[in-house]
């Protein structure tokens, strides 16, 4: 009894759920339209690519201020209007600048991840891989598998199991199935205590430094992030150790690297997010492409979280640091996902 009560203790003290952002959140940039007006909008869109000049600030300001549902729907009259396919119509119409936020925006989410995902098996993407499949509900997951079996006729888990291999190829497949626990309210201290044991001794091995990758597979992609978190803690008590170190001891190359990742995104995903897209532009590696991914993606889930932890890290609001290292209609495209100055 005792123990247990150590355990509860030990949890409310490392996690401080009032100063703690939620790890997946709901807190987006982006709401539907008040006032919207799918014909409008239409007809808005066809005087801005059929004038003397592409007016790409109407675009840009259109599909940034309406939801999925909203620019699902203004796809669809835009065909029933035209004959015309309103994401290729613009895709010729836009600078490649935009081309990628205007293919984001205008793509269910789910087949713009899968498009995101068929591209970053070409590398292997590691980061890529690891970000997307594990921040997506079991539902998104499975739209994802729909998406990318009908666009690219190909399964999913077979391209992963040709394009990857060893540890992180298990984690890509155990996330791929779409397995992790909805976190129930329930705080489960018995499950704790287990998960915790279970990944002590697969850490440890039958031979050092032979870990069993398929206890640390099955916990990491199959349990809730919130219970995730508390079994980090109750592991670095018992233990001593952090649990970055142990992945970073037990395991090797991709495999490590998106073990990695898991633990940051199950730790503080706004923060994850938050580091990534800054360092998108002032990393040694920059990349507008996995800048307009996030600010797309987390437009309606966290990005109001995500800026709150790039004000916090950085000392900047995200807007201010997109208006100073970015110009022209991509930026007014990245400033319109992210909406405002956080003072």
């Amino acid at each position: 009894m005792l123990e247990m009560q150590s355990l509860a203790d030990e949890i409310l003290r490392q996690l401080p759920l009032a100063d703690k952002t939620s790890v997946w959140g709901t807190l987006g940039t982006i709401r539907p339209h008040l006032n919207f007006d799918v014909e409008r909008d239409v007809q808005s869109l066809l005087q801005a690519v059929c004038g003397k000049g592409v007016e790409y600030r109407t675009i840009v300001d259109l599909l940034t201020n309406r939801s999925d549902d909203q620019r699902q729907q203004i796809s669809k009259e835009f065909l029933d209007l035209t004959k015309q396919d309103l994401l290729k119509t613009l895709e010729a119409a836009v600078p490649a600048d935009l081309e990628n936020i205007v293919v984001g925006l205008l793509r269910p989410a789910a087949q713009y991840d899968a498009h995101e995902i068929h591209m970053a098996l070409k590398g292997p993407e590691v980061d890529i891989l690891t970000e997307i499949l594990c921040t997506r509900t079991n539902q998104q997951l499975q739209e994802i598998l729909d998406f990318y079996k009908h666009d690219f006729k190909s399964d999913l888990e077979k391209d992963v199991t040709s394009g990857t291999s060893g540890y992180f190829k298990e984690l890509l497949i155990s996330l791929i199935k779409g397995q992790r626990e909805k976190y129930s309210g329930v705080i489960d201290y018995v499950l704790i205590k287990q998960d915790t044991k279970a990944l002590a001794d697969a850490g440890s091995g039958s031979n050092a430094g032979q870990p069993d990758e398929k206890e640390w597979i099955r916990i990491l992609t199959q349990r809730s992030p919130e219970h995730l978190n508390r079994v980090f803690s109750w592991y670095e008590k018992t233990t001593g150790v952090q649990i970055e170190e142990a992945t970073e001891k037990y395991f090797q190359g991709n495999g490590q690297e998106a073990g990695m990742m898991i633990v940051a995104l199950v730790r503080n995903a706004p923060l994850y997010f938050a580091r990534k897209l800054y360092q998108a532009v002032k990393g040694p590696g920059s990349s507008p492409r996995t800048l307009a991914r996030i600010m797309i993606s987390r437009r309606e889930t966290d990005l109001l979280s995500i800026r709150a932890e790039f004000r916090k890290h950085y000392g900047i609001s995200l807007y201010s640091f997109i208006w100073a290292e970015t110009n022209g209609d991509y930026r007014e495209a990245l400033l319109g996902l992210c909406r405002s100055e956080d003072l």
